[in-house]
C-alpha cells in the first residue's frame, strides 16, 4: 500500500476587508463628534440703574382647610365662593393659562371644596393642575 501525501494548501486570512471597516469607522466617529469652544474672552457686563421689577409668579397654590377656606399662595380669601375664588385665580396668574396651580387640600376638607376649586380652574381654562398629597412616610403637622 502506498499513502499519497497531499500537498496542504495554506491558508491566507485576508485582513484588507476588515481594516477598511475600521477605517469607516473611525472616520464616522471623528465625523460625527461635535466639539463645543468654550469662549475664552471674558466681559464685564455693564450694570443698569433701573429698580428691580416683581418677580412673576412661577406657581400658584390654592390651600383649603377643614373649615373650607381658601388660601392662594398664603394669603386668606375673603369667603369661600366660587366667584372669589376665580376673581382671585384670574388676579393671581395674570391671564397665563399654562401656569401650574396646585391644589393642597386637608385631609379632613370636605370634598365640595376641592371640587370647587377644581372648578374655578377650569372657567378660567388653566391647563396645569395638581393636587397635593403626602407621601407614607411624610409627617403630618
Amino acid at each position: 500500500m502506498k499513502f499519497r501525501t497531499r500537498n496542504r494548501e495554506e491558508f491566507d486570512l485576508n485582513l484588507t476587508p476588515l481594516i477598511d471597516v475600521v477605517f469607516l469607522l473611525l472616520i464616522f466617529f471623528m465625523v460625527s463628534t461635535t466639539f463645543q469652544k468654550e469662549a475664552d474672552l471674558q466681559v464685564q457686563l455693564p450694570s443698569a440703574t433701573q429698580e428691580p421689577t416683581a418677580q412673576p409668579v412661577d406657581k400658584l397654590e390654592v390651600t383649603i382647610n377643614p373649615q373650607g377656606r381658601y388660601f392662594i399662595n398664603g394669603r386668606e380669601l375673603t369667603n369661600n365662593r366660587l366667584e372669589t375664588l376665580r376673581t382671585a385665580l384670574a388676579k393671581m396668574s395674570r391671564g397665563q393659562r399654562d401656569i401650574p396651580l396646585i391644589i393642597r387640600a386637608d385631609a379632613q376638607t370636605p370634598h365640595q371644596y376641592v371640587v370647587t376649586a377644581m372648578d374655578a380652574a377650569a372657567q378660567l381654562g388653566m391647563l396645569k393642575l395638581s393636587i397635593a398629597t403626602a407621601t407614607a412616610g411624610e409627617a403630618q403637622p
